[in-house]
C-alpha cells in the first residue's frame, strides 16, 4: 500500500506515471490496496474523494487521509452490507427538530448512518482506533452476517458509515455508489472509505487540476465518475 508524503515520487516517476483515467488501471491499483482520487462530477458535488478499500486501511492511511485530504472520513456500505446489520438511514430515525425538512440541493437524500467505534477503542478518534474500526468492517462485509455488529461496534462514534443505493449507480450517482461499485467490480468486499479532498488555502473543495496533481506526485490513479459510470454503470 502507498503511504502519504507529498514530496515522496521522484521527478522521473512523475514523468512515468500520470494520472489515469483508464478504469482498469484504476481497479488494479485498487485491488492492490491503493487509494486512489473518485471525481465526482461537476454539476454534482464537484468533489475529488480519497477512496480506500476498507479491510486495507493501516493508521498510516488514516494520517493521509486526514493530512492530504481534509475532510470526512467515512465507510460506504453496500446497501446488502447495511440490512445484514441492519443500519439505518440517519435522517429516519432523527427526531430532533433539525432533522425537519432535511433538503440538499445536489440530492434527494443523504446516504449518512449510524457513526460507530470499535468496541476495543479507547477514545475512537486516534489513527489506530479509527483504523481498527475501519478495518474490521471492510473485512467483515465480505460476510456480514458472520459477525455481530452490535457486539462488535459501539454508536455515538468516530466513523460515519454511509448507506449504497440498492442499485448503486443505476440508482444514485454520489462517491458512496462510485467506491461500492468500484470495490465490487474488483472483486473487494464492499466496503470503502471515502473522504472530500479539501484546498488548504481556499478552505473550499480541491479543484480537480490540483487534485491530478497531487496524483501524479503520489504516483496514484485519478478518475472522473463519468468513466466509471460508463464502465460500471
Amino acid at each position: 500500500m502507498s503511504h502519504f508524503g507529498r514530496d515522496r515520487t521522484s521527478a522521473a516517476s512523475v514523468r512515468s506515471h500520470r494520472p489515469s483515467t483508464d478504469v482498469d488501471d484504476v481497479l488494479t491499483a485498487f485491488r492492490s490496496g491503493d487509494p486512489v482520487l473518485i471525481h465526482d462530477a461537476a454539476d454534482r458535488e464537484g468533489e475529488t474523494d480519497l477512496v480506500y478499500p476498507a479491510r486495507e486501511v493501516t493508521p498510516d492511511s488514516v494520517r493521509r487521509l486526514r493530512n492530504d485530504a481534509g475532510g470526512l472520513v467515512c465507510i460506504a456500505l453496500a446497501d446488502r452490507v447495511a440490512r445484514a446489520w441492519d443500519l439505518p438511514f440517519l435522517q429516519e430515525i432523527l427526531s430532533h427538530p433539525a432533522a425537519a425538512n432535511h433538503r440538499l440541493e445536489y440530492d434527494e437524500r443523504s446516504s449518512f448512518s449510524l457513526p460507530v467505534n470499535h468496541r476495543d477503542t479507547y477514545t475512537g478518534i486516534t489513527d489506530d482506533d479509527r483504523a481498527l474500526t475501519i478495518a474490521t468492517i471492510g473485512a467483515a462485509a465480505e460476510a456480514p452476517k458472520a459477525m455481530d455488529f452490535s457486539a462488535t461496534f459501539r454508536t455515538p462514534g468516530h466513523v460515519h458509515l454511509l448507506r449504497a443505493a440498492p442499485d448503486l449507480l443505476s440508482d444514485r450517482q454520489g462517491h458512496t455508489e462510485l467506491g461500492v461499485a468500484l470495490a465490487e467490480t474488483a472483486g473487494l468486499p464492499p466496503a470503502v472509505v471515502v473522504c472530500e479532498m479539501l484546498d488548504d488555502e481556499t478552505g473550499g473543495a480541491l479543484a480537480p487540476s490540483a487534485a491530478k496533481a497531487y496524483a501524479d506526485r503520489n504516483d496514484l490513479r485519478y478518475v472522473d465518475g463519468t468513466h466509471l459510470i460508463e464502465r460500471l454503470g
